[in-house]
């Protein structure tokens, strides 16, 4: 399998080199030059299957013989080792709970899969392999402890001071070894900026063998697309209406992908905070990346979202073949509360605030079309304690058995300077 760049000015790469590279030498994100079809049959008998061979089967496709099957198979199994119930809340929604891995949220799939791959090629590699990502919440705590210990491995992560909960930032910052954290002067799109730079500086590429764990990594989208087909293979009718929270659009691009390869969907929704570029464009036709906006959910403030250009070549730069598949709603902070309020009162269940968006993205839908349904819980209401529970004046357990990450504060404070993250990265 192949590996072209969205800007179409860089070598086609194998798997291998795409997931080792992160970007394109053209600064352009990695796509698969085919999206296969699944035989009808497998989605048709999915219920039968397990986590583990529904995720095989997809990462075959993208994977094919660059990893023996033994070894991608314990690749898989590994990323895939907790729940990912679909919960019923009404006779007309459910939802896709993603919150049940280690750091309590979605990327816990990627960030694992991606560690794992990976450490996998790294055991072929001389030198060292530096892992670069910018973090808007939950992918830095994923990817810090997808790779902790990992052999080979340094991981360097990037997050905006003071703009992300206090539960993500001890996930990251606590851990040390092979973990280090810095906290950036800025918002997530500066954080963004800076490893996207990092790429294009020789003094860097020339010196460390440097890679990206951001969804711009190849290794990061494919397993999104597990559990779209996994929370499919739990439902009861198909064709449902799925809506996504979204910021930088990983996890939107992964679904439009699983549609394509087969499975059944009605609709996607993008549901966005205040950060709504994308819904905008589905509206205007226009792309207007904006400076992020600091809102309640904050893992989905960017304003400039990587993704938007895999969703682009997916369907040839058609805003229109894009609409027919993906509508776009956007919300404000006082929406997102309100929400939480209302379904706890009403079907006792608590969402955290980027679940309270996917759900009014989905109730948005149904107003137009009253379909079945699901809206990806994308992490626990107790990782946002401090917005969640003024709301509903009342505490919010962590899951039982779960381990609070404790210890010193270890980030490094720094400056939006690329010369100071040069610096850091060839200490």
């Amino acid at each position: 399998m192949d590996y072209i760049s969205t800007n179409n000015q860089a070598s086609p790469v194998s798997f291998r080199e795409a997931v080792i590279k992160g970007l394109a030498e053209d600064g352009g994100l990695y796509m698969p030059t085919i999206i296969k079809n699944l035989e009808k049959n497998f989605v048709d008998e999915i219920g039968k299957l397990s986590y583990a061979e529904i995720g095989l089967k997809i990462a075959n496709c993208f994977i094919e013989d660059e990893i023996e099957a033994t070894d991608l198979s314990n690749i898989v199994e590994g990323t895939l080792n907790f729940e990912l119930p679909v919960v019923e809340i009404s006779d007309t929604v459910s939802t896709l709970e993603l919150f049940h891995g280690p750091t309590l949220a979605f990327k816990d799939v990627g960030a694992r899969f991606m560690a794992r791959c990976l450490g996998h090629f790294a055991k072929n590699n001389d030198k060292e392999t530096t892992v670069l990502v910018a973090t808007s919440g939950d992918t830095g705590s994923a990817v810090a402890h997808g790779f902790y210990g990992v052999e080979g491995i340094r991981v360097v992560i990037l997050y905006p001071k003071g703009k992300i909960s206090e539960f993500q930032e001890n996930q990251m910052t606590r851990l040390g070894k092979n973990i280090t954290a810095l906290e950036v002067n800025g918002n997530f799109d500066d954080c963004q900026k800076l490893v996207k730079s990092a790429f294009s500086e020789k003094t860097l590429t020339e010196n460390i063998l440097l890679t990206s764990a951001n969804s711009i990594n190849i290794a990061r989208l494919v397993p999104q697309i597990f559990y779209y087909f996994i929370g499919f293979s739990q439902l009861n009718q198909s064709d449902p209406i799925v809506s996504v929270p979204s910021g930088n659009y990983g996890n939107l691009t992964a679904g439009l992908i699983a549609k394509r390869m087969g499975l059944p969907v009605r609709k996607f929704v993008a549901s966005s905070n205040r950060n709504d570029i994308v819904p905008n464009f589905l509206q205007t036709g226009e792309f207007k990346p904006q400076p992020s906006i600091a809102t309640i959910s904050n893992a989905m403030d960017v304003g400039n979202p990587s993704n938007f250009a895999r969703m682009m070549q997916l369907y040839n730069g058609s805003k229109s073949d894009m609409s027919n598949d993906v509508l776009g709603f956007s919300f404000t902070d006082s929406d997102t509360r309100n929400t939480i309020y209302e379904v706890r009162e009403k079907y006792g269940y608590i969402l955290d605030p980027h679940g309270a968006v996917g759900y009014l993205g989905l109730k948005k839908a149904q107003e137009k079309d009253p379909a079945l349904g699901i809206f990806l819980e994308t992490a626990h209401p107790a990782k946002f304690r401090e917005v969640v529970e003024p709301v509903l004046e009342e505490k919010i357990k962590l899951p039982q058995g779960y381990q609070v990450d404790t210890g010193v504060k270890l980030s490094i404070p720094m400056e939006n300077q690329m010369s100071q993250l040069e610096e850091i990265l060839l200490q």
